[in-house]
């Protein structure tokens, strides 16, 4: 018999993967701060990583709201990009590290918001606005993160393009 047998099972567990999610991505913000070079990138990264600690709190807040305890979930797809992310930290040389993570916080950005939309749609089929409100703020935060990251990659892959061609 399957566990998550109601659509309130099933968003908490939805819920729960989101939190570990932004867990995830704080870490991954951490290092990627500490790893660049570029100082609007730095910036953007340390800015982002502040967002996501009050994007977690809205999230617990969440659960609250549900009178449901805040419990994390396995977050596959992050867990992969969080991966990925190391791999190239090991692997890119220095003067390209900077774009490949700005293009890389590009993905992670890209998740969030499908993350964040479909919670958005569950609930409010459920009637839990109190919960839309927060989930909302966290998309309208990852849509800007994700407009300025994407100026950074442009950005740096242009200067990574010019530099290569010299």
């Amino acid at each position: 018999m399957p566990e998550l047998n109601d659509p309130k099972k099933l968003f908490v567990h939805k819920l729960g993967e989101a939190l570990n999610m932004e867990r995830t991505v704080l870490t991954m913000l951490k290092t990627n701060e500490q790893t660049v070079q570029d100082p609007e990138l730095k910036r953007l990264f340390g800015h982002h990583r502040d967002e996501t600690e009050g994007q977690v709190k809205n999230l617990e807040q969440a659960f609250s709201s549900l009178g449901v305890d805040a419990s994390g979930h396995i977050c596959h797809g992050m867990d992969g990009m969080k991966k990925e992310a190391q791999d190239m930290i090991e692997k890119v040389a220095p003067e390209l590290l900077d774009g490949t993570l700005a293009g890389g916080a590009t993905h992670v950005e890209h998740y969030e918001i499908a993350t964040y939309k479909g919670l958005i749609t569950d609930a409010e089929s459920l009637g839990h606005e109190d919960v839309v409100a927060l989930l909302q703020e966290n998309l309208e935060q990852e849509q800007h993160t994700l407009t300025e990251v994407e100026q950074s990659a442009q950005r740096l892959a242009q200067r990574a393009a010019t530099t290569a061609g010299r």
